[in-house]
């Protein structure tokens, strides 16, 4: 598959990302993160057409962006109240913004769009630098399941109705934890693929990166609604802490 570029999944998805692309989850994720940020000002990394940013915007709250994706950029431009928030154009991996921040957050599986273990730890480091004392840095990622896999590989549907099909193929790389993607839009106007790659981390992994990078875990959940973590979670809400300084 052709290498991915910070801005390739907008250029893929923006068109109607919007449509294609909702959790279900954004009235609890809004309010979780509004509840954990209190006052302080917040950073979303990848913020996308501004599902998030927009209602914590809406609530009171600073809101700052970063988005690999002009086209992303441009979406979330054309809604309601995007004037109150700034959003920086580059690799969010690079936290390249100005100033310091007490939460950021990275949602929806996004840090598994850096492919590598150097650049998903780059992201962790980089936040830290940007964290005032005692910040947090909120992740939501998926546990890795291959339980659906045969032969390292899977082919499910993701939609189905008289006039269309979305499939969705997949083949897992273990070695390098890759899982590259072919969705396969078939409508009776035609055939779309959207490709996409992503390199999962498991939590332990993740936690380790944020010790590496000078950030505690301070809570792991099950879901938006705080339930808790187990063997039979298919996702995660991880939340880390740059601690405070030692008193001299």
């Amino acid at each position: 598959m052709d290498a991915f570029t910070e801005s390739t999944f907008g250029e893929l998805n923006a068109e109607d990302y919007d449509d294609l692309h909702d959790p279900g989850t954004t009235e609890d994720t809004v309010a979780l993160i509004s509840e954990v940020a209190g006052d302080g000002r917040i950073l979303e990394l990848a913020i996308g057409t501004g599902r998030v940013a927009l209602p914590l915007a809406r609530r009171g709250h600073s809101v700052t962006g970063i988005e690999g994706s002009p086209l992303m950029v441009e979406k979330l431009r054309e809604k309601p109240g995007s004037e109150r928030i700034s959003v920086k154009v580059g690799d969010f991996a690079d936290v390249a913004v100005d100033g310091r921040f007490d939460h950021v957050f990275l949602v929806y599986n996004t840090l598994f769009n850096l492919q590598s273990q150097a650049d998903q730890l780059r992201c962790f480091r980089n936040v830290a630098a940007r964290l005032n004392d005692g910040g947090t840095f909120l992740v939501e990622a998926f546990v890795p399941d291959f339980s659906a896999f045969t032969d390292g590989q899977r082919v499910s549907t993701r939609y189905l109705d008289r006039g269309s099909v979305f499939l969705e193929a997949v083949v897992h790389d273990p070695v390098c934890q890759l899982l590259e993607f072919q969705r396969i839009r078939i409508t009776e106007a035609g055939t779309r693929l959207v490709p996409l790659r992503l390199r999962y981390a498991w939590p332990s992994e993740i936690d380790l990166m944020a010790r590496l990078a000078g950030l505690t875990l301070d809570a792991r959940w099950g879901g938006w609604h705080r339930e808790p973590f187990d063997a039979g979670s298919s996702m995660h809400v991880s939340l880390y802490r740059k601690p405070q300084p030692a008193a001299g």
